[in-house]
């Protein structure tokens, strides 16, 4: 096994590697940024390495990130989420180091992270995937025009490199086509330095489901079942669910089978997802694929019992899955709310600040995967996610339940954070019953909204969870 692996991230990402290596006896080392010096990483990691004064140039350098390896003597890179981790330079680069990458090979990150070679992909091998178009750059006005008639509105235009919601504009009408393809350019050269977009039918509120998937390098390929990601705010999941409480016995098994022959078309290796929309039909069509492991890994780990980040290492160290799908079973159902530093009344603006008070949910099947702790400031450079709150229960409307107590039950004082806003979420009877599709948010988001609440209730509220805390003890 490695004797020290590098991790190419921050946060509860990073803390959640060096949690998986300490449980394979593994010493891990953290990488952090002037503005990371007091994060938790920091202090949990075996190993530390400064990479960078700048708050963000360090995790994004992959030569700076290699340096760090083999000053620190690491033997492989695990990039976790966000940043470099679905780079396929970077991956390149870490393999010619003489280290090794956990996760999937160079070559097919840069081919799935192509959202247009990923697609045509799919069609050589008889996935189904949502009637669309080639890169869209060299046509005329007229000719794009031409194709949305031919393809019917609503249509969605795609950055080609895109990802994470970035990138992305739903065009209604023939009027707004223009408009939206140029700033659907510019946002993919700002963010992706690819101005290449594609274009879609729109599926109009669809469900969006994602089977985790993991892969040996030996031909071995499963998947864990799958997570229903449709509660969403501007294409940013908020709650995840494994496995979906609506879908049928019959259509978990097809997804599943056209899932694993996806990654099996990639030739893929170590853990990814395939991602999937289902209409009102019940007809699935593959989206894309995610080269990495995902914030909601979680969920799935909480259903399946295993460790999906121990086994993206034991992969990457040339291991044999030791599972068949027949292994797979769900135990009850898991649900993950994202707890973020948001303002929800000013359009969920990040709010970062000094965590004053911090007291995480407890209890039974209860999982809270974090970086904050009391006197934190939480830095304003990076994602406003400060949380996970992750709940397992044998049925889903018990597993709502659980999350509705635990976020009643979790208090974070010192900044404004979405908890108020996730409990009316487990309150709404859609919700309750599973009944959502990936428009929820949107057209609930008015009678979501919680009461205001001032700085002086908060401290009241915080003084009685300290008195009641004290006197527990």
């Amino acid at each position: 096994m490695f004797r020290r692996i590098l991790i190419a991230n921050r946060g509860e990402i990073a803390i959640r590697i060096i949690r998986a290596c300490n449980d394979l006896n593994i010493e891990s080392v953290a990488i952090y940024s002037h503005a990371d010096r007091d994060s938790l990483h920091v202090k949990m990691a075996t190993h530390t390495y400064a990479i960078s004064e700048d708050p963000i140039k360090g995790y994004l350098d992959p030569d700076r990130i290699i340096e760090a390896a083999k000053a620190t003597e690491s033997e492989a890179i695990h990039p976790g989420y966000g940043f470099l981790s679905e780079n396929a330079l970077f991956a390149k680069k870490v393999k010619e180091a003489g280290l090794v990458w956990i996760g999937p090979e160079s070559e097919v990150i840069a081919k799935m992270g192509d959202k247009n070679a990923a697609r045509n992909l799919m069609i050589q091998n008889g996935i189904p995937v949502v009637p669309g178009t080639e890169p869209l750059n060299k046509l005329s006005l007229y000719e794009i025009q031409k194709i949305a008639r031919k393809i019917g509105y609503p249509v969605i235009l795609k950055a080609s490199s895109g990802g994470g919601g970035r990138g992305i504009r739903v065009v209604h009408e023939e009027s707004e086509l223009e408009n939206a393809f140029n700033a659907c350019k510019r946002e993919a050269l700002t963010f992706f330095k690819n101005d290449d977009v594609f274009m879609e039918k729109y599926i109009q509120n669809p469900k969006h489901i994602e089977f985790q998937i993991l892969a040996d390098n030996y031909g071995n390929v499963i998947h864990l079942l799958e997570r229903d990601c449709s509660i969403q705010r501007r294409h940013q999941k908020l709650i995840e669910i494994a496995p979906c409480p609506t879908i049928s016995a019959d259509l978990r098994r097809r997804m599943g089978v056209v899932a694993v022959a996806a990654a099996k078309a990639a030739n893929y290796t170590n853990a990814g997802t395939i991602e999937f929309l289902i209409d009102d039909s019940n007809n699935f069509y593959f989206m894309e694929m995610n080269t990495r492991i995902q914030v909601e890994h979680g969920v799935t780990e909480e259903i399946t019992g295993l460790d999906l980040i121990g086994r993206q290492i034991r992969i990457a160290y040339g291991e044999i899955l030791d599972l068949s799908q027949n292994d797979i079973t769900a135990q009850g159902f898991a649900i993950e709310a994202r707890i973020n530093a948001e303002d929800v009344h000013n359009d969920f603006i990040p709010n970062p600040g000094i965590i004053t008070a911090y007291y995480p949910a407890l209890g039974p099947f209860v999982r809270v995967d974090s970086y904050i702790y009391k006197d934190f400031a939480i830095p304003p450079f990076y994602d406003s996610m400060i949380a996970k709150l992750i709940v397992r229960a044998t049925s889903y409307d018990l597993a709502v339940n659980k999350l509705k107590r635990a976020l009643s039950e979790f208090k974070i004082r010192g900044v404004k954070t979405t908890i108020p806003f996730l409990i009316n979420i487990c309150n709404d009877k859609d919700f309750k019953r599973g009944i959502f599709d990936t428009s929820y948010l949107e057209s609930k988001l008015p009678s979501l909204m919680p009461q205001e609440t001032s700085d002086e209730s908060d401290l009241v509220a915080a003084i009685a969870v300290a008195l009641t805390s004290q006197f527990e003890e």
